[in-house]
């Protein structure tokens, strides 16, 4: 059984050690040398094994262990486990409490923050702003303070936070148990075939770009994942859709709204950034771009946000309202989708 002390609603993250350029006058040597000649400590066999996971990266793609790195390749290194430097910071950040009481509080997370550090985000992070504001926040399995889940840092939306070590094993057993409601809203490209339905296929790592996760129908790789989804508005080659999650694994959403063929609009790690639905008109092509300088992020916002209250056994749920650059995007769409039929 899985540790019930976080739920996965992000995943195992990779966390950025060393980012590298090599030097004019690097004469060709293989990365994993070349590497133990920056990284104190290292030693050749952890180096190969983030090479083998495909967390060793040239110029934006990842190698194997015996490439050979040239003058001016620019060399990072990724591990599945903070640096020794990793450090939390109170920082003052303001937060957008919606509700508080002594065990436990509502965020509404803007898009652009990071939940947690991590992949070079080491400041400016949610955890850094809560234990500004709380002390003695309760720590779990990844000793990461309040955390019972997590969202995308381009995501926008609610999350729960513990301020006891009770609450959060509580919350984080109705996560794990799937009795917590999460409600997410997205845009994505093109009509759906079926209004509402429900995707089921495994999640895990892509075995070739390890900053993506994909969908393995079969169920032997990743971990279960099971996504509802409903049409709230066909927007034309866009549309409004509702999700509801009923496992919370890294990207979800994402990933199988790619899988059925309907990337989230602006995704920009899974392909939306490029105009996948409509016409090859210039002045199509310019309002999407304008759509995408509104909304510079994946159109995904976690809205409802419900759970029984860990003292009270009250059943409490929080709505959001949609954030104002995703409430853009739609009512551009709208209008173009209104001029285009009428």
């Amino acid at each position: 059984m899985r540790d019930q002390n976080e739920v996965d609603e992000e995943g195992d993250e990779l966390y950025e050690h060393y980012n590298f350029k090599a030097g004019n006058g690097q004469e060709p040597l293989r990365v994993d040398k070349f590497l133990m000649n920056f990284i104190e400590n290292a030693t050749r066999n952890k180096i190969q094994q983030a090479a083998k996971n495909g967390n060793v990266w040239v110029n934006g793609t990842p190698v194997k262990s015996n490439y050979k790195v040239k003058a001016n390749d620019e060399v990072k290194v990724l591990f599945e486990h903070p640096p020794h430097e990793y450090l939390l910071t109170p920082e003052n950040i303001p937060l957008d409490i919606v509700y508080e009481d002594d065990v436990l509080l509502v965020v509404n997370k803007p898009a652009g923050m990071v939940v947690h550090p991590g992949h070079g985000n080491y400041s400016g992070t949610l955890i850094n702003a809560l234990i500004y504001h709380f002390e003695n926040l309760p720590k779990n399995s990844n000793e990461r303070p309040g955390l019972v889940h997590r969202i995308d840092k381009d995501t926008s939306g609610l999350l729960v936070i513990a301020k006891t070590e009770e609450a959060m094993t509580h919350l984080a057993k109705q996560f794990f148990n799937k009795t917590s409601e999460r409600e997410y809203i997205a845009i994505v490209w093109g009509s759906l075939k079926e209004e509402e339905g429900t995707i089921e296929g495994h999640i895990g790592r892509h075995p070739k770009n390890r900053l993506q996760m994909t969908v393995f129908e079969d169920g032997e790789q990743g971990k279960e994942a099971v996504t509802h989804y409903k049409t709230i508005e066909n927007l034309g080659y866009v549309s409004l859709i509702s999700c509801k999650l009923e496992t919370g694994r890294t990207h979800q959403i994402r990933v199988h709204m790619k899988h059925i063929g309907h990337t989230l609009f602006n995704d920009e790690r899974y392909g939306g950034e490029k105009i996948l639905k409509g016409t090859t008109f210039s002045k199509y092509r310019q309002f999407v771009d304008n759509c995408f300088k509104v909304l510079p992020r994946q159109a995904l916002h976690a809205k409802t946000l419900g759970f029984e209250h860990p003292v009270t056994g009250q059943f409490m749920r929080f709505d959001s309202e949609i954030p104002g650059d995703m409430q853009e995007c739609i009512e551009k769409w709208r209008h173009y989708t209104k001029h285009q039929t009428s």
